[in-house]
């Protein structure tokens, strides 16, 4: 090839190069421009049939309007217009008030996603999915993944008191920053291990490293894993972590013990070594000092509370190697959330929790 055609040729690849990414990013600025041109009207249009429903004594035939109104403009405009999504716009319209908040939802959530969250009846529940989506960039699949797996109410977050969830919220949603609430969970599903109905600690090791990547998805937003059993030299014996995790957001170690039984006071004195440790060999500057969390088959909440974990770093949560049934499952949820929120509450007192 001569001289001038390979100069040609290179300078053509080059440019093909920033073209296709030019392409790319004007197709994907266009996207986010209809998707939220879109959002914006379908709030637009739920607003309106909202203040002309509930005018005066319309709202006893409220569905003969939206019926009738439907017709008209599927007519016109395409099954997109039908009854179901005039109801969805209807709901939005209801759910969030002020237009700059939806405008701001619109750049970055897509309307398949918050068609599911203004279904979701209690707002901080609500918030704290619509906060997960912006901050972990979840597809619309993975939303759904985690509001079937009961992610809220797993968290140590829905057992706090409703004024520090909502501080906690909104830190998340100001500054990006998520504790050690957003993050932490219990129970844990363990259902993807597979394991017989007995097994050894080793066992369960063992199935967790086999499946490693399904196992990060359940511990949460941020984890890296680190190591397996690792080796601490106190004086002159030999300690083992059985797993160690890095967690990009909360920046600090987290180090899981694996318990068979039900946890033990004993456990508590473990982890605590483990994590000064950690702290004293491990952290690096800017990092926030080590969690533990224990992971077992069970717990006495009582004795949880009294040997004050929480102070220590360490938390405390039960694994689920069958996932049982959602009915199950939820008032087991229920049941700990209530009771975790109505003891914090006595400790700190009315006043303790104001955010101002």
């Amino acid at each position: 090839m001569e001289p001038q055609n390979v100069q040609v040729a290179a300078v053509t690849t080059g440019l093909v190069g920033d073209i296709r990414v030019l392409i790319g990013e004007a197709r994907a600025g266009l996207a986010t421009t209809v998707n939220s041109a879109l959002t914006m009207l379908y709030w637009r249009i739920g607003r309106r049939i909202r203040a002309e429903v509930l005018q005066g004594e319309r709202a006893g035939y409220g569905e003969q309007i939206v019926a009738s109104l439907a017709r008209q403009l599927e007519a016109d405009h395409g099954r997109g217009f039908g009854a179901k999504n005039l109801h969805h716009m209807l709901r939005f319209g209801e759910v969030f008030e002020a237009e700059e908040i939806v405008y701001a939802l619109s750049r970055q959530l897509s309307w398949t996603h918050l068609r599911s969250l203004i279904y979701i009846e209690d707002p901080l529940k609500r918030e704290f999915y619509l906060e997960m989506c912006r901050n972990e960039g979840w597809s619309t699949r993975t939303l759904q993944g985690r509001l079937d797996s009961m992610l809220f109410e797993r968290t140590a977050l829905s057992r706090k008191p409703d004024e520090l969830l909502r501080s906690e919220l909104a830190t998340l949603r100001d500054q990006g920053a998520f504790g050690p609430n957003l993050v932490l969970k219990d129970p844990y599903v363990l259902d993807f291990l597979e394991l017989r109905d007995r097994y050894l600690e080793k066992d369960l090791e063992d199935a967790i490293l086999r499946e490693l990547e399904n196992f990060l998805l359940e511990l949460g937003t941020g984890f890296s894993f680190v190591a397996r059993q690792k080796r601490l030299q106190i004086d002159n014996n030999d300690f083992y972590i059985d797993l160690l995790f890095y967690n990009r957001r909360l920046r600090r170690l987290v180090a899981i013990e694996l318990k068979l039984g039900e946890f033990k006071a004993a456990d508590k004195g473990q982890m605590e070594l483990y994590l000064r440790w950690l702290a004293k060999n491990e952290q690096e500057p800017g990092e926030a000092p080590p969690l533990g969390i224990i992971l077992c088959t069970g717990k006495n909440r009582e004795q949880i509370e009294l040997l004050e974990l929480d102070q220590s770093g360490i938390h405390v949560a039960e694994y689920l190697t069958g996932l049982p049934s959602r009915q199950l499952l939820e008032k087991k949820l229920h049941e700990a959330v209530t009771l975790s929120k109505t003891r914090l509450e006595n400790q700190l007192g009315p006043t303790a929790i104001k955010v101002k």
